[in-house]
């Protein structure tokens, strides 16, 4: 699970949308790769291949986001759907497709780079 801060962006910017999120990992179960208070910084879209790690809302929770390793991929573009895998799969609290099936990748972000250690609120 990750906790979502997203980027304040002015009136001016031009995009409908800020294309760049950062989140904040809170639980393990994609240890040992992220670990809680690690900082992702994101962007929204791309293609999405096996191996990736991305965020997403998550299916039975809307209102939390997960960070999941790219399994399988089914389709392409907006249209394409992907299993999101924990790297921990046996860690408290673990969800992933193995729960909610396989994910849209319309909405989803591409983790583009990890800083290790940030705490929640900074």
């Amino acid at each position: 699970m990750a906790l979502t801060y997203p980027f304040t962006v002015g009136e001016n910017h031009g995009l409908r949308y800020w294309p760049l999120r950062r989140f904040v990992v809170v639980e393990d179960s994609m240890r040992p790769a992220l670990r809680p208070g690690d900082g992702l910084l994101s962007w929204r879209g791309g293609a999405v291949r096996r191996g990736q790690v991305r965020v997403f809302p998550d299916p039975t929770l809307p209102s939390r986001w997960l960070v999941k390793r790219v399994g399988e991929v089914r389709g392409r573009g907006r249209s394409a759907t992907f299993e999101a895998r924990s790297d921990n799969p046996h860690a408290p609290g673990v969800v992933d497709s193995r729960q909610f099936g396989w994910v849209p990748a319309a909405g989803s972000y591409r983790v583009l780079w990890t800083v290790r250690g940030v705490s929640p609120g900074r």
